[in-house]
C-alpha cells in the first residue's frame, strides 16, 4: 500500500530537482487560487460555477480542496501523484467547460496548470518529495 500511494517514481538527481522546482513553482501559483476561494468562502459559496450539479458550495469546496489542499500536497511531495488529480479535474472543467466558449486567452492559464500537474501525476515527485522519505524506494 506504501508503494501505491507515495510512489515518488525512479528518477536521477537532476531530474529529481527538476521536478521540485515544477511542483514548488506551480504548487505554490496554484495556492494563489485556493487561498482566496478559502478565505471567502462563504461570500462565493452562493454565486461560484456548478458546471457538475451538485450544488455551488460542494462545487467551490471540491475547488478549494483541489487548489490549496492539494496543491500544498504537491509542494511537499505528500502522496504527489494522489493529490495532482484533483488539480488536474479542476484544471480541465476550469479551461473545457467554465471556459470552454471563451477565448483561448482566458483558458490558458488553466491549461497550463492542467499540463504541469498532469506532468507531475505521470512522473510522480521525484527523489526530493516527502514520498520519496516515506516509500524509501
Amino acid at each position: 500500500m506504501k508503494n501505491i500511494l507515495f510512489n515518488s517514481g525512479k528518477h536521477k538527481p537532476l531530474p529529481s530537482f527538476a521536478l521540485l522546482v515544477l511542483r514548488a513553482s506551480f504548487g505554490l501559483m496554484m495556492l494563489t487560487h485556493g487561498w482566496p476561494k478559502l478565505i471567502n468562502f462563504s461570500e462565493k459559496a452562493a454565486s461560484f460555477p456548478d458546471p457538475l450539479h451538485i450544488g455551488s458550495s460542494l462545487s467551490l469546496g471540491m475547488v478549494v480542496f483541489a487548489e490549496f489542499i492539494c496543491a500544498i500536497l504537491v509542494i511537499i511531495g505528500l502522496a504527489t501523484r494522489w493529490a495532482a488529480f484533483p488539480i488536474m479535474v479542476a484544471m480541465a472543467i476550469a479551461a473545457f467547460v467554465i471556459h470552454g466558449k471563451d477565448p483561448f486567452a482566458e483558458r490558458e492559464m488553466a491549461i497550463l496548470y492542467l499540463a504541469a500537474f498532469t506532468t507531475i501525476m505521470v512522473l510522480g515527485s521525484g527523489s526530493y518529495s516527502l514520498d520519496k522519505a516515506i516509500s524509501g524506494k
